[in-house]
């Protein structure tokens, strides 16, 4: 794969046909600096809203009626790409053959912050489906005007509009248009569609990433070339805080080529024309580190993470909590222990960068292109406007992993070596080094009415902030703490996500301790705290269900009081019974709805756990694909029951030691449970995302059939075979 010419934004415009609808200029300009609120960001999109009310940001029609569509978000391999085409296919009223999407340039594309916090079609759709549904009203009026008719007897077809009852009376959008640009503001409520006259909006149209993908041509970022391009790899520290006291360059002397070294701070890298070379140098150079401060006793984690000051926050609170558990005769108090994860994309990250002396040009498979546009600006000391970051698709990410870290590090090497360079990460590179999902702790406490219903609930968490992405900081990239760059401002996003339960309770109150510092660096992955806090909520439901000597599944529906959480529950209802474990979530609540029930076998003698099946049911409003959702759906269950069974992150006091599959295993192909999957459709909703809900269901619904069908509850992820073993010896305070 070779790199396109570059580009700008005028040039990408003049180029897409005679007949042009071109690209606003607002969304040229860099990225405001818009100050975070202190609590409660979105996760989304940290920086906070960039509007681009202009039909023409998002769209533009060439002369043969292909529409090429400007997309903030970007392809992670959800199916993005495709569902954009769908959504404005119907939209607009054309083809969808004829529907082409530009993803994440900084160039090109509107500034639409991070692909995250499964937003991208909830929230990020909306104004490309307002544009082409405001560019064919304007399409209509243009008809009307043409075939001197009212706008009432026109009707939109194959990218043309029609008179209704005159077959032969049609002219196509491009006709009309004479060249001209739409010059029109979006309306706030553009006519839309009905349901009724979608042709591609809730059928399952093929992926066009697959193909590429299947046979091999598909241009991922590791495949990218450029002339006279150079492989660097980057000499990580042993640890966290470690700095680099000195390198001998003469340790390489052996090697068939003339390898340069590169320091900047504390950052080392080698850099040869050929990658084998490089990879043998970074392996080779002797290199002489000062150790960072110890990190705790693993063991001890969580008792660290519970006792790391931070600032309370009550999230709910109603009803006299105290007095009720207090005076309660049946109550019960209960702590969980979640570890840092790492990512594990199977591929490490990489990035390529070109930085000449007045511009720069990076490919990454970052999940924010302007946000890491501000970031590496700051590292190579260029204003953000002569630096353009495009997303290049990697080996998948489920958030913030290193992809950020290893286009930053590129930049710098490029910028150091004069010429553009590749950096790959190696395996122990990525897995020690990604920013972590981080550990938390959760403290409960809950008490029953004499009735059997839940009369109090009282959660604690304790957590750091969920996002340390770029944000347009070089301090929140690794060659920037390398660099020694001043730390920015923590924001805490995501450790509430989900805090509060879904349940009708009288008397209920949720309080979170936000941490400034954690034990490991840690971002965003995904389902953010959601997954912990549904873990905590979804096994202490059940544990006070088993206290009530009450039916978990029931015990549920009678404190579920909205009609879709229950008609989702419900869904399940026939592949729920004895021995199997349930659990429910409205996803950050106020998304996506989705229930899980998991039948597993429990080895007595090993400690072993095989999750045979898992049954889903999954509400997410209008679905777009529904075979793309199935395949969201599917892989959150798979990766979530690997978290759950395996997956953290392990350290001694100087360094991670999970550092390969050997060390941080996951779910193998043979360990992979059946998916039954039951989607609730329901075009007249809006859109609710699916990228991460499902995650955050799957260890809870483990972890209460491992209780229905031994008795033994397991509070701590991973659930491991020695986890098992001590909790069915009634140790439960290590489970």
């Amino acid at each position: 794969m070779t790199a396109p010419a570059r580009i700008d934004r005028r040039t990408f415009v003049t180029g897409v046909g005679v007949l042009v609808v071109g690209f606003g200029a607002a969304a040229c300009a860099p990225s405001p600096a818009v100050q975070p609120k202190p609590h409660g960001a979105s996760e989304a999109n940290p920086l906070g809203p960039v509007t681009y009310p202009q039909v023409d940001s998002w769209l533009a029609l060439d002369a043969q009626g292909n529409v090429t569509i400007t997309f903030g978000k970007v392809e992670l391999g959800t199916g993005v790409e495709t569902a954009i085409a769908q959504l404005v296919a119907d939209e607009l009223a054309v083809p969808i053959a004829r529907v082409h999407v530009v993803q994440g340039d900084t160039a090109l594309t509107p500034n639409q912050g991070y692909t995250a916090g499964s937003q991208t079609l909830t929230s990020g759709s909306i104004p490309v489906r307002k544009a082409a549904a405001e560019a064919r009203s304007i399409l209509i009026a243009l008809g009307a005007q043409h075939f001197g008719v009212p706008a009432g007897r026109l009707t939109t077809r194959a990218g043309a509009v029609a008179v209704n009852g005159s077959p032969a009376r049609t002219v196509s959008y491009a006709a009309l248009l004479h060249g001209r640009r739409f010059e029109r503001t979006i309306q706030a409520h553009p006519p839309m569609r009905p349901a009724k006259d979608y042709e591609y909006i809730g059928k399952p149209i093929a992926r066009v990433d697959i193909p590429g993908k299947v046979t091999g041509p598909f241009p991922y970022v590791h495949n990218l070339r450029l002339p006279g391009m150079l492989h660097a790899r980057v000499v990580l520290p042993p640890g966290p805080g470690a700095t680099l006291s000195a390198y001998d360059a003469a340790s390489l002397a052996d090697l068939p080529e003339k390898v340069r070294v590169v320091r900047k701070g504390d950052i080392l890298a080698v850099v040869a024309t050929s990658e084998w070379n490089a990879v043998r140098a970074a392996q080779q150079l002797a290199v002489t580190w000062k150790p960072g401060p110890e990190l705790p006793v693993y063991a001890d984690l969580w008792d660290t993470v519970r006792k790391t000051p931070g600032a309370d926050r009550v999230l709910i609170e109603s009803g006299d909590v105290d007095g009720t558990i207090k005076s309660a005769a049946r109550s019960l108090t209960a702590r969980y222990e979640w570890p840092f994860q790492s990512h594990g994309s199977i591929g490490p990250s990489c990035a390529v960068a070109d930085v000449r002396a007045h511009w720069a040009e990076i490919w990454s498979a970052t999940q924010g292109v302007f946000p890491l546009r501000g970031a590496i600006a700051e590292l190579l000391g260029f204003a953000p406007k002569v630096v353009r970051v495009r997303y290049a698709e990697g080996s998948g990410c489920y958030g913030h992993n290193g992809a950020d870290d290893a286009a930053a590090f590129a930049a710098v090497i490029s910028q150091a070596v004069h010429a553009p360079v590749r950096v790959q990460y190696m395996r122990g590179d990525e897995t020690a080094h990604d920013p972590k999902g981080p550990a938390m702790v959760h403290e409960y406490r809950g008490a029953l009415a004499p009735d059997g219903s839940i009369a109090a609930w009282d959660a604690h968490v304790w957590t750091p902030t969920h996002s340390g992405r770029p944000d347009g900081k070089a301090a929140n990239t690794l060659p920037g703490i390398l660099r020694g760059a001043a730390a920015a401002a923590v924001t805490f996003v995501g450790g509430d996500r989900d805090a509060p339960n879904n349940y009708a309770i009288p008397a209920q109150r949720v309080t979170i301790t936000d941490q400034k510092t954690a034990v490991l660096r840690q971002s965003a992955l995904r389902g953010l705290g959601g997954t912990q806090n549904t873990f905590a909520n979804e096994s202490f439901v059940d544990e006070l269900a088993h206290l009530a000597a009450a039916d978990p599944f029931a015990f549920r529906l009678r404190h579920l009081r909205d009609a879709r959480a229950r008609a989702v529950l419900e869904a399940l209802r026939a592949d729920y019974r004895r021995g199997r474990g349930v659990a429910f979530v409205r996803y950050e609540n106020t998304q996506a709805l989705v229930a899980a029930v998991a039948d597993v076998s429990v080895d007595r003698r090993s400690g072993a756990i095989r999750v045979n099946q898992l049954w889903i049911a999954h509400d997410c409003g209008l679905i777009v694909n529904p075979d793309g959702l199935r395949n969201q759906i599917e892989g959150n269950a798979i990766q979530a029951a690997s978290r759950a069974l395996k997956e953290e992150v392990r350290f001694d006091p100087q360094r991670v030691t999970s550092v390969d599959w050997a060390s941080y295993p996951i779910l193998r192909f043979g360990e992979i449970p059946d998916v039954m999957i039951r989607t609730i459709d329901r075009p007249q909703e809006r859109i609710l995302g699916a990228g991460e809900a499902t995650t955050t269901v799957i260890a809870p619904a483990i972890a209460n059939a491992v209780f229905a069908q031994t008795g033994a509850r397991l509070r701590r992820v991973p659930f491991t075979s020695d986890a098992v073993l001590r909790a069915l010896s009634g140790d439960a305070k290590k489970t």
